[in-house]
């Protein structure tokens, strides 16, 4: 089955609260998060097959009007977004590590997609504007050469947008700083 995934972000937390349940309501999806996140924001992230994403995402944007700030829908997304986005990836071994940071929530969540896709890479984490300033950054490990390459692939796809801020490799990261990245 095709997984897709499908983000709808507004600018009011009461109308995303109230979209969120509009778009559960009206196809055959499952909430991966739906938070307020920051600055004053809210985002619904749902996933499911790819007609009920869009379905949702649809009636999410609809329903969001005045205070829609962007929407997104990725088929075939990559499994380990999901637990990246909720903070249950747990790797076995963090070898190289790769960090990512942009202005955008939903151009991190696409270029995430785009960097697992890129190489054998493991997600670690996928912060999504809470606790940020709106901004958003998500790390993976891998083999360095693997990394590099996630690096390049997530830098084009946020600088062909304009929402990347910095990306960095660490290619052999110090245990101590490892325990503090979840």
């Amino acid at each position: 089955m095709e997984r897709s995934i499908g983000m709808v972000e507004f600018s009011s937390i009461a109308r995303g609260i109230y979209a969120a349940d509009q778009m559960v309501k009206i196809s055959d999806v499952e909430i991966v998060t739906a938070s307020s996140v920051c600055p004053g924001k809210y985002i619904a992230i749902v996933n499911g097959e790819v007609a009920a994403v869009k379905e949702s995402v649809q009636k999410g944007t609809a329903e969001a009007g005045e205070f829609l700030v962007d929407s997104i829908i990725i088929p075939n997304v990559h499994p380990g977004v999901f637990p990246a986005i909720v903070g249950t990836a747990d790797p076995p071994e963090i070898d190289a590590l790769g960090i990512i940071e942009s202005y955008s929530l939903s151009a991190m969540v696409i270029a995430a997609d785009a960097i697992l896709k890129s190489a054998e890479l493991t997600a670690i984490e996928l912060r999504l504007g809470t606790g940020l300033g709106g901004k958003a950054y998500f790390t993976f490990t891998g083999e360095v050469a693997a990394v590099n390459n996630g690096i390049e692939v997530g830098s084009k796809s946020l600088g062909d947008s304009g929402f990347l801020l910095n990306s960095e490799v660490i290619a052999s990261p110090s245990r101590k700083l490892i325990f503090s990245l979840y």
